[in-house]
């Protein structure tokens, strides 16, 4: 979901740079997570971003993901699988993000976990490269910042590429 559906990272790096009155960018993450950027005195706070209880609420949704994901299901069987045992606190959040901007999705179709591995399916995309290690079927990484160093698995930049990749 994070990063994939929903753009995590631009309210991260908003947060955190409005607090800090820094400039961090995407563009100064190529290869790296935040974490690896901001000094480790700084990451309780990163960790309190997440734990928030507004952050996964007001997150924006990624171009075209609605429209694709809404093809898609016409074709294909579509579940949304999030990693949220990661972040606890985030299981209300992430279900009304999703009730609000993929109401087409049941709730049904939704899973929440912590290692993707468990998951039994075709197709995961995955921007964690982790996640996407351990999954039986195929993982397909969807890029973002930390992972543009990555070469193991086939890749899509933007949900027009993972339409083209499905759909034709």
């Amino acid at each position: 979901m994070d990063e994939v559906m929903a753009d995590a990272l631009s309210e991260h790096l908003r947060r955190y740079n409005r607090d800090y009155d820094e400039k961090i960018s995407a563009a100064d993450l190529e290869g790296k997570w935040l974490w690896d950027v901001v000094s480790v005195d700084r990451h309780p706070v990163l960790e309190g971003y997440l734990r928030s209880e507004d952050f996964f609420e007001h997150l924006a949704v990624m171009p075209e993901s609605q429209r694709v994901l809404e093809r898609l299901q016409k074709t294909y069987e579509v579940f949304i699988a999030t990693a949220a045992m990661e972040v606890p606190t985030s299981f209300h959040q992430k279900y009304r993000w999703l009730e609000r901007n993929f109401p087409f999705i049941p709730p049904s179709h939704i899973v929440y976990c912590g290692d993707k591995g468990i998951l039994r399916a075709e197709y995961l995309i995955d921007d964690n490269p982790r996640q996407l290690r351990r999954f039986q079927g195929e993982g397909i990484l969807y890029t973002s910042p930390h992972n543009l160093k990555v070469k193991d698995f086939k890749r899509v930049k933007n949900w027009l590429e993972v339409e083209k990749l499905f759909l034709g």
